[in-house]
């Protein structure tokens, strides 16, 4: 059995509201294996013996009916997720936040696309390594910066989600 991680997008955020234990019942209910959460926002830790495509069609569609909303899940071995937490190119420091983002593929050119356009603060910082995007944003800028403000663009919240590499970190300490 392979293990993943489905990284649900638009989770406990504008009215899409959902317990964990109830989104890892839903995992179980379609034949995954192992589930279990990250913290609150959308990351299920699971096994299976699927391919990724087909595991997307049926996880997506059983959340959809079962939360009633449109789900978007983007699904990643721990091989995957391991390497964006190994490729992260910015030093870790306390005054600073770093996300990776998970999406569809060509989404991180996308996105280093409106970053290179957007108005930066004092080191925020943007890098693609692998297909991922990588972005460093000091703390408590994340949500008032340019880029931030884009990443919310409805043609675009469909093609990603972002994580913060703490929430790789636990996330891998749990499937070891």
């Amino acid at each position: 059995m392979i293990k993943y991680c489905a990284f649900l997008r638009g989770v406990n955020v504008r009215g899409t509201n959902m317990k964990m234990a109830d989104v890892c019942q839903v995992f179980r209910d379609n034949g995954m294996d192992h589930v279990s959460s990250v913290l609150a926002s959308g990351n299920i830790v699971f096994s299976s013996d699927n391919p990724v495509d087909k595991l997307k069609i049926v996880l997506e569609a059983a959340m959809s009916k079962c939360f009633s909303y449109e789900a978007f899940l983007f699904i990643k071995s721990e091989e995957e997720i391991t390497l964006f937490r190994r490729n992260i190119p910015f030093d870790i420091r306390p005054d600073y936040h770093i996300y990776a983002f998970v999406g569809l593929p060509g989404i991180e050119q996308v996105l280093l696309h409106e970053f290179d356009n957007s108005t930066k603060a004092a080191d925020e910082k943007a890098q693609v390594i692998d297909g991922v995007f990588y972005w460093q944003v000091p703390k408590g800028n994340t949500l008032d910066s340019t880029f931030g403000k884009i990443l919310g663009k409805k043609n675009l919240k469909d093609k990603f989600t972002s994580r913060n590499v703490n929430t790789f970190e636990k996330i891998l300490k749990l499937m070891h």
